[in-house]
């Protein structure tokens, strides 16, 4: 995950701005926060199967998040949370308006009931065994700042002994 650590001044060049936010509307204090508030990173997530065998199920961007980060760390921070330095924070899932950017399996599937046909001709509804999931990002800022890769592979459970 480290290269996903990416300092707040290398992104300064990648605003841009968010989704309209007029249902919920925002409480006061969050909305302070207009104009580019919003990131612009590409993100892409992939599934290998065990084979080896790559596909693209997803690709997004971080302006699809209805909630800027700056208005998450508002949020949680007023409710009496302590934030310090070198804390992680997680956005969640970030789903773009079509299919092909939804962001996680139970969309992509539509909770299963659409399976995923992969290229090496298998298909999904959810994750297996021995799946890994790859993502990917990449900030736009005039150039691109590269995050690299986040790979995790699902390995099988270990057998329950009493």
């Amino acid at each position: 995950m480290s290269p996903w650590i990416v300092s707040y001044e290398a992104l300064q060049n990648s605003r841009c701005a968010g989704e309209a936010q007029d249902a919920p509307l925002p409480l006061p204090y969050l909305q302070q926060n207009r104009g580019s508030s919003h990131w612009n990173i590409e993100l892409e997530v992939a599934l290998a199967t065990p084979n080896g065998q790559e596909t693209v199920l997803s690709r997004s961007n971080s302006s699809n998040l209805y909630w800027s980060f700056a208005q998450q760390i508002a949020h949680h921070s007023i409710n009496g949370c302590i934030i310090r330095s070198g804390d992680l924070m997680a956005s969640g899932t970030i789903s773009g308006n079509d299919p092909d950017s939804l962001g996680s399996m139970l969309e992509l599937s539509w909770n299963g009931s659409k399976p995923l046909v992969l290229h090496d001709g298998s298909s999904r509804t959810f994750l297996e065994d021995g799946d890994t999931v790859v993502l990917r990002g990449r900030a736009q800022n005039g150039g691109q700042i590269g995050f690299g890769e986040c790979r995790a592979a699902l390995l099988p459970a270990k057998p329950w002994q009493k």
